[in-house]
């Protein structure tokens, strides 16, 4: 027996509490992982308190990403004992996710945990980190590097707008993070932005179509307003990386910044990201996220606690990232 946040939905309502669950109640997969730690994310908020329907299933149990040790495994790629982690593959939402102290998974979808990780750094990172490293490297190979100007980043301090200050500044990148109120911009100058920019600010509907331009480059997790107004804001030859619709998926915009400016929005999709450029993706955020940056970011919760962090971070109330460790 192990115990797994269980979600429950009674006359459209949807239920979380955390209970034991059985062996055989595993779902089929190759490898069976003892999860050491997940990580909460504004998808699997949705998922907790049933927002957009992206449970289709239940009873279920969330959770998009999660690291830990094989247990056991019918692909010889993988060995009892050995490390990994998984983010993606709709892990959490179609699958059984990581709120659980074990799960069964497809070997397709496992990481070997990099060198210089632990598992519960690998969660402070997870799909956020993994989101913002995919967009910088697709920025940069559409040619922005840190001479050509400032970097916007929105959703500041959400998981993906911190994770993308700390990795931008880290490569030498100029940052402006949008933020809602000063403790915010305290919090986001200790992960390397040099300036902040109000979040009202950038919500409102652009002005006109192409206002003055200011961003070399944007990172947006966002949507609506804020990546309308920031398109009319890109220098010419900008490009802009959406990764995020946590205010709408709705964008009214003209083509005036496309083809006036040679402005590039380019989507970046995290879930079916093919393995070699997962790989890719993991060894870098190995390689440049200092420990004492993902300090910064990370508070730690249980499984109990999920049910009101998953409130609070649609309600933008989280700051940085959320760690489960899901054995206390």
């Amino acid at each position: 027996m192990f115990k797994a946040l269980i979600l429950d939905t009674r006359d459209g309502e949807v239920f979380a509490s955390v209970r034991p669950v059985d062996d055989d109640q595993l779902p089929d997969g190759d490898v069976t992982v003892d999860v050491e730690y997940s990580t909460l994310n504004h998808q699997d908020g949705m998922m907790i308190k049933g927002v957009a329907g992206l449970v289709r299933h239940y009873p279920h149990v969330p959770g998009c990403d999660f690291a830990g040790t094989v247990a056991d495994s019918l692909d010889t790629r993988f060995k009892p004992g050995e490390k990994v982690l998984l983010t993606g593959w709709r892990v959490g939402a179609d699958h059984w996710g990581g709120f659980s102290q074990k799960t069964r998974v497809q070997a397709d979808w496992l990481m070997p945990l990099p060198p210089g990780l632990t598992t519960r750094n690998a969660m402070a990172i997870g799909t956020p980190g993994f989101a913002a490293m995919q967009a910088i490297l697709t920025l940069e190979r559409h040619g922005l590097h840190p001479d050509k100007g400032e970097v916007l980043v929105t959703g500041t301090p959400g998981g993906v707008g911190s994770m993308a200050v700390a990795l931008l500044a880290g490569r030498g990148y100029s940052v402006i993070a949008s933020v809602g109120h000063p403790a915010s911009a305290d919090y986001v100058r200790l992960l390397g932005a040099i300036g902040t920019i109000d979040r009202l600010e950038l919500d409102a509907p652009p002005t006109q179509s192409l206002e003055r331009g200011r961003w070399a480059a944007c990172i947006d997790s966002v949507g609506g307003n804020t990546l309308a107004r920031a398109l009319s804001q890109m220098a010419f030859g900008g490009t802009v990386a959406a990764i995020g619709l946590s205010s709408s998926q709705r964008l009214v915009t003209s083509m005036l910044p496309f083809i006036v400016r040679a402005v590039c929005l380019l989507g970046i999709h995290t879930d079916n990201c093919p393995v070699d450029q997962r790989r890719l993706i993991w060894q870098r955020l190995a390689a440049e996220l200092p420990t004492d940056v993902l300090d910064v970011m990370v508070q730690e919760a249980t499984l109990e606690d999920l049910p009101l962090m998953a409130g609070l971070i649609l309600e933008g109330r989280v700051s940085g990232r959320v760690v489960v460790d899901v054995n206390r």
